[in-house]
């Protein structure tokens, strides 16, 4: 599972890196499910489109939160499989969270449990890179309306425009694939997020639904490297360039 991941590079240096552009960028230390992230997504590579993250399936009588999807069965589960054939998306990190209980053995993501420690995963080089990611595009369903008055007698035209004045907006949601942990990530969890390399990239935005399936394989551990973390993290509402600072060694 993938609960938490940071984005704090420099606009500059991730437009240099994805060829895209990213206005209205906002560093994070600390992104968190439910909150509006920059993604790229097939349809538009050259722009970073902002989407909440917590995936709502196009079909949905309500809202869902599915902030992860496991590659295993990615084709086959209904709230994924129609976003896997037609709208994959690359996810920009620096790096990402995840929580070992206090034997120091695999724990859960997003610091749920009292005992976790978190830690931090990136490149040692501390490079951006792309996590791989399915979005959706969902119309809430239009609320009810009540007749009133003459209304309900057949003596008036009922009213369905929102109470605002407007439309219902599309909500963009998007989630991140995960699969087996490599050797590194094994200490801290039993999943870990899809990091395709570079070269991958392309074929995951716009290559074949098998050729895509090939990629969700665990990322090489050589250059990647983990350490301990403040319970700050923790929270969602707590977001600072101290998060990330080593707290012990491993």
């Amino acid at each position: 599972m993938c609960g938490r991941y940071t984005l704090f590079a420099p606009a500059a240096d991730l437009e240099a890196r994805f060829d895209a552009g990213f206005g209205g960028y906002e560093p994070s230390y600390n992104c968190a499910p439910g909150q509006s992230l920059p993604v790229i997504t097939d349809t538009d590579p050259t722009t970073a489109t902002r989407m909440e993250w917590g995936l709502t399936p196009h079909w949905a009588n309500e809202s869902f939160d599915l902030i992860n999807a496991r590659g295993e069965t990615v084709r086959e589960k209904r709230s994924f499989a129609d976003a896997f054939e037609r709208r994959r998306c690359l996810i920009p990190a620096d790096g990402f969270y995840e929580w070992a209980d206090s034997s120091g053995t695999a724990g859960n993501s997003g610091g749920s449990g009292s005992e976790s420690t978190p830690y931090r995963v990136a490149f040692d080089d501390g490079r951006p890179f792309a996590m791989a990611g399915l979005y959706e595009r969902w119309e809430p369903p239009e609320p009810e309306t009540t007749q009133t008055g003459l209304d309900a007698f057949g003596g008036g035209e009922t009213d369905d425009t929102p109470a605002d004045g407007g439309e219902s907006d599309t909500v963009e949601t998007f989630t991140i694939v995960t699969t087996d942990p490599n050797d590194l990530v094994a200490d801290l969890h039993h999943r870990m997020a899809v990091i395709l390399d570079p070269s991958d990239e392309e074929t995951w935005l716009h290559g074949t639904a098998d050729e895509a399936a090939d990629l969700l394989a665990p990322y090489p551990d050589d250059d990647l490297t983990a350490h301990p973390v403040s319970t700050r993290v923790n929270s969602p509402a707590v977001d600072a360039p101290e998060l990330i600072e080593p707290v012990g060694a491993k």
